[in-house]
């Protein structure tokens, strides 16, 4: 049996942006809470980590083999694949809700995706798809 040892200290410990995401996951166990306001914070989050958030991606610039890595992480292989890309998923009550999510934005980063023009390409194809909606008749963005 190999164990792996990380140096804690040396890992971007996201918990430490995530604590409002973190509040808002707890306080939806007690409260409905809107899955708007989570999905903002978790953005937030990944603004904060690492400049992009998950809608400055598409998805289809992940290989099938990204996919079937990413849909076959459980909480334990996630901790050990953040860890080598000098991340720790884990906060001071376990690993943390949005941790897959963690997982995609970290993958993208080292797939070199986190990019101005991808993340052009991907709000034009967000806002084309809002154009094509029935009754839409503009898109505001804030940046």
């Amino acid at each position: 049996m190999s164990t792996i040892a990380f140096d804690q200290f040396a890992l971007t410990r996201i918990a430490d942006f995530a604590r409002t995401l973190s509040r808002l996951h707890q306080a939806s166990r007690r409260r409905s809470v809107d899955d708007d306001q989570i999905d903002r914070e978790f953005n937030a989050v990944c603004q904060s980590v690492w400049g992009y958030t998950s809608d400055d991606i598409s998805d289809d610039l992940f290989s099938a083999e990204d996919h079937t890595f990413l849909d076959s992480l459980d909480e334990a292989h996630a901790r050990i694949f953040a860890a080598e890309q000098g991340y720790d998923l884990v906060d001071d009550h376990g690993m943390l809700t949005d941790w897959w999510g963690f997982c995609w934005m970290i993958l993208a980063e080292k797939r070199g995706l986190l990019t101005p023009e991808n993340r052009a390409a991907a709000r034009a194809a967000i806002e084309e798809k809002y154009l094509t909606a029935p009754n839409v008749i503009g898109v505001i963005v804030g940046r």
